[in-house]
């Protein structure tokens, strides 16, 4: 079991927006506080936390145990005082605890050491098949219009954690796949998601796959 290495760093929670290791998340930052931790970040280390809420709570809402740090590589500071960021995921973390600090956001203390994120070995060509197809028939469901001779270049990670990212699963599905302890693991897990997706929108139902 590796030791522990307790980082600090803002948090910034958000439901449905989860970041991997070597993949990028952009964001549109527009409320103040978010703001102010952006602002907080550049003069700093330049990372910020990507977590989920547990529930849709408005006021400091309950936070999933694990999150990825995500360093910011790409700013824009708009005229108003938004931003347009992009942040590339450098590792996941487990949550420690909340740290009290004077600032309009969130602040945890986290582990970064929790997991082995170094870059995964290739998938099972035949589970690297299965995710191509699922994400094709996917996307067919959906109306979608894909290029999906680019979606064929991509490596397995970027692939499996693209889908992941922008697919419409619900807040606990993202966790999960978030959480897989290895890229097989979470391709697998994709696929069922997939699929249960495009059964259930052939069906009609207006429901997102769910893992409790």
């Amino acid at each position: 079991m590796k030791e522990a290495l307790i980082l600090r760093v803002p948090i910034f929670p958000l439901a449905g927006a989860i970041l991997f290791p070597r993949s990028q998340l952009p964001l549109h930052i527009f409320e103040e506080r978010y703001r102010e931790m952006v602002r907080d970040a550049l003069d700093g280390a330049g990372t910020i936390g990507m977590i989920q809420p547990v529930s849709l709570d408005p006021v400091n809402p309950p936070l999933y145990a694990v999150g990825c740090v995500g360093e910011i590589v790409g700013v824009e500071e708009l005229e108003d005082g938004r931003y347009n960021i992009v942040l590339g995921g450098s590792g996941r973390f487990r949550l420690v605890g909340e740290a009290e600090m004077e600032t309009p956001y969130r602040n945890a203390d986290i582990d970064v050491a929790a997991f082995d994120d170094r870059e995964p070995p290739p998938l099972p060509l035949a589970l690297r098949a299965d995710v191509e197809q699922e994400a094709r028939r996917l996307g067919d469901v959906l109306g979608l219009a894909v290029d999906w001779s680019a979606v064929g270049r991509l490596d397995d990670e970027m692939l499996v954690n693209a889908i992941a990212q922008v697919a419409p699963f619900d807040v606990g599905a993202k966790q999960a796949l978030l959480e897989a302890e290895s890229l097989d693991s979470r391709a697998d897990l994709l696929v069922q998601l997939m699929q249960f997706q495009r059964m259930a929108t052939s069906a009609g139902a207006d429901i997102e796959p769910t893992i409790q």
